[in-house]
């Protein structure tokens, strides 16, 4: 997949055709690149609504070529050394997002698979959120 990074786009423009193509991960903007094997704090986090040209310095505009087979450390190194853009991909847990910190050398579509895995599997809990243990009646 490619996406076209010019000045006028906003972040959430770009964060909707980067899940059309994973459905179970998001990238999210960051005013500064995290370390290695660290998150980002959320305070740092710029809107959706934001203009690309508002979160950079430098305005070189292209296009990021993205493959399945691409690890995310890769990816998110990539929009950092070609468009001065800080990014961090998520991964869908159940209802959640949670960092890809610990398993950024993972590729893109392993992370995919992984949430689609976790957000899709049925727990056996889930049918308690409905029954009512407090009530004593319904025990046999």
């Amino acid at each position: 997949m490619k996406i076209v990074v010019k000045d006028n786009k906003t972040l959430g423009e770009i964060q909707k055709e980067f899940n059309k193509e994973f459905p179970y991960l998001k990238i999210e903007f960051f005013e500064t690149p995290h370390n290695n094997g660290s998150g980002s704090p959320k305070s740092r986090m710029y809107s959706n609504n934001r203009t690309v040209k508002s979160c950079r310095k430098t305005h070189d505009e292209g296009e990021i070529s993205i493959s399945k087979t691409e690890t995310v450390s890769t990816l998110e190194q990539e929009f950092w050394d070609r468009f001065n853009l800080s990014v961090q991909v998520f991964r869908k847990s159940g209802n959640l997002w949670i960092e890809t910190t610990l398993t950024n050398r993972w590729t893109l579509e392993q992370q995919n698979l992984e949430g689609r895995e976790i957000s899709e599997h049925k727990s056996p809990f889930d049918e308690a959120d409905d029954l009512d243990l407090t009530d004593r009646d319904k025990w046999s």
